[in-house]
């Protein structure tokens, strides 16, 4: 089997590529990934995977790869584009769903691995892995960590069912939501009007270091916070 290998320097997504090495798939090209140290496995930029010619490609996969694959990649393989989404799929599309998650406090969270199509997050599911959550006690930080097992664990299913079957299931989304950076920038901001519930909940959701989390503006200057919790968990 065939396989292109797109992701980005995280270890779940090393892991990742380790484990098609290991059952021996010939993944011929890898991109989003700085290290080298792969023999027989052309590592491209973002911009070469575009010039280089494939053919009799079998998977492409897309895990955690941060940009939208060109439409001339989506009919290239003969399986097919599959994406790995660390959120359930079709509720919370796009990016910042662990934050969005604790913020409506679901108590179940999942990950979804799809087809890839024209949109961001809207093709067709292959399975929703789903676990249970606390949202009270849940940041982003934490949700991350146990979304990321999940996410390898449906990983290893997908490519053992492309192994013994050659085909994957396909069940077309339904209607869903897609969240933005926007609408998270709007999340974090924490307002005076803010009750004390809703500005603890805001710094669980956004709390993700070392990116900036749920923030106040004081003369100009804007600032994270956190909470007793997370402090002691520094």
């Amino acid at each position: 089997m065939k396989v292109i290998f797109l992701g980005k320097n995280k270890p779940s997504v090393i892991k990742g590529l380790q484990y098609l090495i290991k059952k021996k798939i010939n993944v011929i090209a890898i991109a989003g990934i700085t290290d080298k140290n792969y023999p027989n496995i052309s590592v491209l930029t973002d911009n070469q995977l575009y010039l280089k010619k494939f053919l009799d490609v079998d998977v492409i996969i897309s895990y955690l790869y941060p940009k939208k694959i060109k439409k001339s990649f989506l009919s290239l393989s003969k399986i097919g584009c599959v994406n790995f989404h660390p959120a359930p799929l079709p509720n919370f599309r796009g990016v910042c769903g662990y934050s969005f998650g604790i913020f409506k406090d679901v108590k179940e969270w999942g990950v979804s691995a799809h087809f890839i199509d024209k949109d961001f997050d809207t093709g067709d599911i292959i399975k929703v892995k789903k676990f249970s959550i606390n949202p009270d006690t849940e940041t982003a930080f934490s949700l991350e960590k146990k979304a990321q097992l999940h996410l390898y664990e449906l990983f290893k299913e997908t490519i053992n069912i492309i192994l013994e079957k050659g085909v994957l299931p396909r069940i077309k989304q339904k209607k869903g939501y897609y969240y933005s950076m926007k609408e998270f920038e709007k999340l974090r901001k924490i307002k005076n009007t803010d009750s004390l519930e809703t500005i603890d909940k805001k710094i669980r959701a956004c709390w993700f270091p070392p990116y900036p989390g749920a923030s106040i503006s004081i003369k100009g200057k804007e600032f994270t916070l956190i909470n007793d919790k997370i402090l002691k968990e520094i």
